[in-house]
């Protein structure tokens, strides 16, 4: 750590552009390292909340918890938009015309819901906000049919909601399988299997050509009925304010392995980031965790100490009773291992053709693979090549793998 770095940039304005899960992480670390000057600027009036439990409602209200309430030592202007930033001299202007300078700036703007194609029905929702879960959860209603746009995670997570409030469900996904961004086939057939066993219809393949107030209309011809449809199509990164000023962007804001844009006073963190990874290349993580991390280090990189953020993707999945948890980054040209967990769990392994793990994920009751899926990241961090009898192994503690200190 520079510390005489770091005690010059404590007096300096930081300023950050969102206050999202990375944007507010970064605000709370700045001030808590002793930053003077911390102003967290939201679109959003409310406090900031975390997005997941959007998917994932305990009962029959929608579950908005707050990132924090303590805000104290933190200039916050929430309900606030940044139209323009004109980098020459350092300063905002908000769309109200008025301006605000700054020293180093954060862009933690985040994402959007990517839009139905084609779907000019306003009736095609998505989830994104804690307005975009009221309008869903409150045409949630037992007996009403619901259709699911995508089998990603999220759409799969709505799926398990409405299934679990009484609605008629369809899953209509493009692909092939779901969730394959993120799982490999074996697992994602697990979980499609569980999800049809509760009742849900899901049709890959599916082309959708129209939507109307009653039905999604598909390319042979058949009319899925609708009363309420939801888009789950993945989401944008924002980062048409990064644009408009200059910056590197494709796929998001780019930035190196410091969390640092194009503009040396300019760093993003989040879902609008995409990050020059040392192993995985230039990614976008879209995940919360990253998005904790990322603020947390842009916060560190803001006040002049050393970051390199090589955190590997890590997500999770409620649905139903099972807890699904993945690692790394998926790649299905790769081997993949299975281990069979005790009770119903597996944990499938991806190792590269040096045998050393690059990915992990898992599904079982609760949080049944948590413990494994932790293990299994550290081994991927650290680059070990564990033997294909060990991994299938469920006597093998994967503790036992991890290279001695």
């Amino acid at each position: 750590m520079d510390i005489a770095n770091m005690n010059t940039r404590l007096g300096d304005r930081h300023v950050i552009v969102g206050a999202g899960e990375a944007g507010t992480r970064a605000a709370l670390a700045l001030r808590d390292a002793g930053a003077q000057r911390v102003t967290l600027i939201g679109a959003e009036a409310c406090l900031p909340y975390e997005r997941p439990p959007l998917s994932k409602p305990e009962g029959n209200e929608i579950t908005v918890r707050a990132i924090t309430t303590d805000f104290a030592g933190i200039d916050t202007q929430f309900g606030r938009w940044v139209s323009f930033v004109d980098r020459s001299v350092r300063q905002l202007q908000f769309s109200d015309g008025e301006h605000l300078s700054y020293d180093w700036l954060l862009l933690a703007t985040g994402a959007r819901a990517r839009p139905l194609p084609r779907a000019e029905n306003t009736r095609v929702l998505t989830l994104r906000t804690c307005d975009d879960a009221a309008a869903i959860y409150a045409e949630a209603r037992a007996g009403r049919c619901c259709v699911i746009i995508g089998a990603g995670l999220i759409g799969l997570e709505l799926a398990a909601v409405m299934r679990g409030r009484g609605m008629l469900v369809t899953v209509l996904e493009a692909g092939a399988r779901a969730m394959s961004r993120v799982l490999p086939q074996d697992l994602s057939d697990e979980i499609v299997a569980r999800h049809r066993l509760e009742g849900v219809r899901i049709v890959f393949g599916a082309n959708i050509v129209a939507t109307t107030a009653q039905a999604v209309v598909l390319d042979d011809g058949e009319e899925v009925v609708a009363d309420l449809i939801v888009a789950a199509i993945g989401a944008v990164p924002n980062s048409s304010l990064a644009e408009d000023i200059g910056l590197t962007c494709g796929n998001g804001i780019h930035v190196d392995d410091k969390l640092q844009t194009s503009d040396p006073r300019i760093f993003s963190a989040g879902d609008c980031a995409a990050v020059e990874h040392p192993l995985l290349g230039r990614i976008r993580f879209e995940s919360w965790r990253s998005a904790c991390d990322q603020g947390v280090a842009a916060a560190d990189a803001m006040l002049g100490n050393q970051v390199k953020f090589a955190t590997y993707p890590w997500f999770w999945s409620d649905q139903y009773d099972l807890g699904i948890q993945m690692v790394g980054l998926h790649d299905p040209s790769r081997q993949t291992i299975r281990r069979q967990l005790q009770g119903d769990g597996w944990i499938f392994f991806e190792i590269d053709p040096d045998g050393v793990l690059c990915a992990a994920s898992g599904v079982a009751r609760g949080h049944g693979v948590a413990k494994d899926i932790r293990l299994s990241e550290l081994l991927i961090e650290r680059r070990v090549a564990p033997s294909r009898e060990a991994l299938a192994d469920p006597s093998v503690n994967l503790k036992s793998l991890l290279p001695r200190s």
